[in-house]
C-alpha cells in the first residue's frame, strides 16, 4: 500500500470521519488505520471483497469531496508549516527571549490540539 495515501486518507479520515456512515467508517478504519486485508475485512462483514473494494473505493472519493469542498485537512498543513517557520526564526534570531519563546511553544500546543 502507498504509505503517502495511507496517511492522506488516514489524516481526512481524522477531519471527516464523523460525516461517513458507520459502515464507510469501519472499513476505512479497518483498512487504512488497522491494515486488514479486503479477506480479512469481507471475512469481518459476511460480504465479498469486491463489495468491501468498491465501498472503501466510493469512501475515498467522499473523503476527497469533503476536502475539495472544506479543506480542513489542506488548512492544517498550511498552519502547521507557518508555524514551524515561526518557531525555526524566533528560536534563531531570539534564542534568549523567554516570554517569546514561551509564546511561540505555547502555539506549537495549540496546533496539536
Amino acid at each position: 500500500m502507498d504509505i503517502k495515501k495511507n496517511n492522506r486518507i488516514n489524516a481526512l479520515y481524522d477531519f471527516y470521519g464523523e460525516l461517513l456512515t458507520k459502515k464507510q467508517a469501519e472499513y476505512i478504519q479497518e483498512y487504512y488505520a488497522d491494515d486488514f486485508s479486503l479477506g480479512e475485512i469481507s471475512e469481518n462483514f459476511d460480504i465479498s471483497r469486491q463489495a468491501v473494494y468498491d465501498n472503501i473505493k466510493r469512501t475515498e472519493q467522499i473523503l476527497e469531496d469533503y476536502e475539495s469542498k472544506m479543506h480542513l485537512y489542506q488548512l492544517f498543513v498550511l498552519r502547521n508549516q507557518q508555524t514551524d517557520e515561526i518557531r525555526d526564526y524566533v528560536r534563531k534570531n531570539y534564542p534568549n527571549d523567554t516570554e517569546l519563546n514561551e509564546l511561540v511553544d505555547h502555539l506549537e500546543i495549540t496546533e496539536e490540539n
